[in-house]
């Protein structure tokens, strides 16, 4: 029996990694996949390649990759332009349906944790809806702790739903005595 791309093997490991020029169609996949009315205020849909490559350069996001398969991302930005706002990067997650419950997640918050206390980043901050327990239970586990819930923030579908703001704190790295 021949399975599909999104067939897991049972020994799998996973690669993280900056984003690629090449790994754009299959980081519109995921968006399309993950970003919905109960994940996003508004479903993103990409128009183009090149509208997406214009939003999300190569290298903003990590990625993780098993095999030759992007399986999930972890997007990243300072939230806005101001110099007194570079201490902070701006999170967002998003794994593949067919490759949740692996430990991605996990090894993408790791990862991302690590590079910026390599880059001098002191805070991750993020937004979950509170639609989606699931993620900011992820979250927690993560060591994000609530800093704000702003409610009845978005009304999708008819539904008044709240944006839950979560933070954590970014352990520079340890000095070597030098």
């Amino acid at each position: 029996m021949h399975g599909d791309e999104t067939d897991v093997p049972r020994k799998f490991s996973i690669w993280i990694r900056r984003s690629e020029l090449r790994d754009a169609v299959q980081l519109m996949e995921i968006d399309a996949l993950v970003w919905t009315s109960r994940t996003s205020p508004s479903p993103i849909k990409w128009a183009s390649r090149e509208q997406y490559l214009r939003n999300c350069p190569p290298g903003g996001q990590l990625v993780a990759v098993i095999g030759e398969r992007v399986c999930g991302y972890l997007g990243f930005a300072a939230p806005t332009a101001m110099p007194c706002h570079r201490h902070v990067y701006e999170i967002h997650v998003a794994i593949h349906p067919a490759y949740r419950r692996l430990g991605i997640g996990s090894s993408l918050m790791a990862a991302m944790k690590e590079l910026a206390a390599e880059e001098g980043i002191r805070k991750l901050s993020l937004r979950a809806l509170s639609t989606n327990p699931c993620a900011v239970a992820f979250y927690e586990s993560c060591g994000f702790m609530m800093q704000g819930r702003l409610i009845a923030e978005y009304c999708i579908e008819g539904e008044y739903v709240d944006d839950i703001l979560m933070w954590c704190p970014v352990i520079p790295p340890a000095s070597d005595g030098k």
